[in-house]
């Protein structure tokens, strides 16, 4: 069905996601934190991966967990919706102007995790929100997800628009990466014969 449902209890936060791969873009968010909830609409309306987030977090001491355990869950919930991710693309990239600022994201659905990560602030917040939680959030989904991630800030003078573009860009990458590939309907995308093992 290329979807999942799941939950993520602890004492710093309650998390329950949900996501559909082969989507419109359908979000329904609510993690307590405004412009992060902005951000996922980006993630979700642009791989058009439908996606519910509910969070409860300890937001009297900061954002900070909400976020990461937000990127957990979403990185596992992909993770399971992949399945053993036969017949999928595997690869995306997308360099995303958002007007000044441009960035470039790449990723493999390899079963590797790992993050490159090359983004600049000019600030350290947008609003009340810590700039330093974007790569704490694709830090968490990128290992959750068992995804390579590579993100390079090219230009950029603004932070919203900075992170906006970084949001964009990776979801732009992943649309392509999760979309079955007609040419290998039933083909595990590797040389290996797996991306499971």
């Amino acid at each position: 069905m290329r979807q999942a449902e799941l939950r993520r209890d602890t004492s710093e936060t309650k998390i329950a996601v949900a996501v559909t791969l082969d989507g419109r873009g359908a979000h329904e968010l609510a993690t307590g934190v405004g412009f992060f909830d902005h951000m996922l609409a980006q993630l979700s309306r642009h791989s058009l991966i439908d996606m519910r987030v509910r969070a409860t977090g300890d937001l009297h001491i900061d954002d900070h967990h909400t976020v990461e355990d937000v990127g957990i869950s979403l990185g596992r919930a992909l993770a399971q919706a992949l399945g053993d991710k036969a017949g999928i693309r595997r690869y995306g990239s997308c360099l995303l102007p958002m007007d000044e600022a441009l960035t470039r994201a790449a990723l493999d659905l390899s079963g590797r995790p790992f993050l490159v990560w090359s983004l600049p602030f000019p600030t350290q917040k947008i609003g009340t929100f810590d700039t330093e939680l974007v790569r704490e959030f694709f830090t968490a989904f990128a290992m959750n997800a068992g995804m390579t991630l590579h993100v390079e800030g090219l230009a950029g003078a603004n932070s919203h628009h900075i992170a906006e573009s970084a949001f964009k860009a990776v979801a732009r990458a992943l649309r392509e990466a999760v979309e079955p590939d007609p040419r290998a309907p039933n083909a595990p995308p590797s040389t290996k014969g797996t991306l499971s093992a």
